[in-house]
């Protein structure tokens, strides 16, 4: 039985938190998988990378989201439902990765059709922990479309 080829993919972290920011690009790093992380710093932003507008115009269709919900101009779960209701994203997946734990976000999340969940873990090792299980999980395990 033959060993799959791993193929780098297009990421885009949607934070406006630059620690997590820093975090996240820190877990991307150690991890030996060249996937690119592009990162969007309010709901606006994402949304400019995801319709290739204004700086975004040569953005290339990233094949994870990973969105944070608390972000300014518009909030994450605008961005989410913009997402899944577009027939040219909604099968891009889409890893909500935020502070809240309230049930209702986790609920609403879902209902906008979120991938998954993901609390962030308030500890430095945990976070990247849970950011690299985030990139393995999506780039060994499950099978994305390729666009």
């Amino acid at each position: 039985m033959s060993t799959p080829t791993i193929q780098p993919i297009e990421v885009l972290l949607v934070e406006d938190d630059p620690g997590d920011e820093l975090m996240t690009r820190e877990a991307f790093k150690d991890n030996k998988i060249g996937n690119t992380l592009h990162v969007a710093h309010d709901g606006q932003e994402a949304l400019d990378f995801l319709y290739r507008k204004g700086q975004h115009t040569n953005a290339p269709r990233p094949d994870l989201i990973l969105l944070d919900l608390n972000l300014p101009k518009y909030d994450g779960r605008q961005v989410l439902e913009r997402i899944k209701s577009d027939p040219d994203l909604a099968h891009i997946p889409v890893v909500v990765l935020t502070t809240s734990s309230a049930e209702e976000d986790i609920l609403r999340s879902y209902r906008l059709h979120a991938n998954a969940y993901v609390t962030k873990p308030v500890d430095l090792d945990q976070f990247v922990s849970a950011i690299r299980q985030i990139d393995d999980f999506f780039v060994t395990v499950v099978r994305l479309p390729r666009t």
